[in-house]
């Protein structure tokens, strides 16, 4: 699969650190307001796994095994819809964000409306309709993007910050979407932090926002031209 978004490399940067934004805010509901779970993030998921197999610490079992199988239900459909749009990567991008959206926007109208709630059982529904929605993101972006703008995780992009500096292996490579992406992350969280505070609908609702905004993005910025260099 080329490492080369169909739209012009600005706007495809762009599109991707918003998405990262995005992660930061759902990461901060499902870890603040869902009991220290990760729907984005599965590493961390499996070392709290290991955690609580020591009893002392009461860490959850159920929510992270939820999110965990939710993400790789999304990340199968984000194969599938590779499977059957990779040749129409603008098309399949749309469809594959826009699901995504629609899929946060449901679950900012159910906790909004009071249907689900942060409590009792159905926070597992919470948490899965948000774990689908990641995996859906990450297949995606992982089949189709450069490693360096992941949007989910950023041990690569922090790795590659500093062996690939001048003060370590010294290759001289772009830092600037590494450092753009590791800031998006940051702030999505610290904003997601500071709003649940207030709404934790709302939170959820602006990731939506952000990601619906990416389809649109991808569906009318224009074509990169020959001699624009590969995102």
């Amino acid at each position: 699969m080329p490492e080369r978004l169909p739209v012009a490399p600005r706007w495809a940067v762009a599109a991707l650190l918003a998405m990262t934004f995005a992660t930061g805010l759902v990461d901060a509901v499902s870890y603040l307001r869902l009991g220290h779970v990760f729907v984005a993030n599965m590493t961390g998921n499996i070392v709290f796994l290991g955690f609580s197999l020591a009893e002392a610490y009461q860490l959850p079992v159920v929510a992270p095994i939820v999110a965990m199988a939710a993400f790789v239900l999304g990340a199968f459909l984000g194969g599938r819809l590779s499977r059957f749009l990779g040749g129409r990567p603008r098309f399949w991008l749309v469809r594959a964000f826009a699901c995504q959206a629609a899929g946060l926007t449901l679950t900012a109208l159910l906790l909004g409306t009071g249907v689900l709630r942060p409590d009792g059982r159905l926070v597992l529904v919470i948490i899965a309709l948000l774990g689908g929605c990641c995996g859906l993101q990450n297949a995606t972006v992982r089949l189709l993007a450069p490693r360096d703008l992941a949007t989910t995780v950023l041990t690569q992009a922090l790795t590659g910050l500093t062996a690939e500096s001048v003060l370590g292996a010294g290759l001289g490579k772009d830092p600037h979407r590494k450092v753009g992406s590791v800031l998006a992350m940051f702030a999505g969280a610290a904003t997601g932090a500071l709003l649940l505070q207030i709404t934790l609908a709302g939170v959820v609702g602006l990731a939506a926002v952000l990601v619906g905004g990416v389809a649109c993005l991808f569906a009318l910025a224009p074509e990169p031209v020959p001699n624009d260099s590969a995102v």
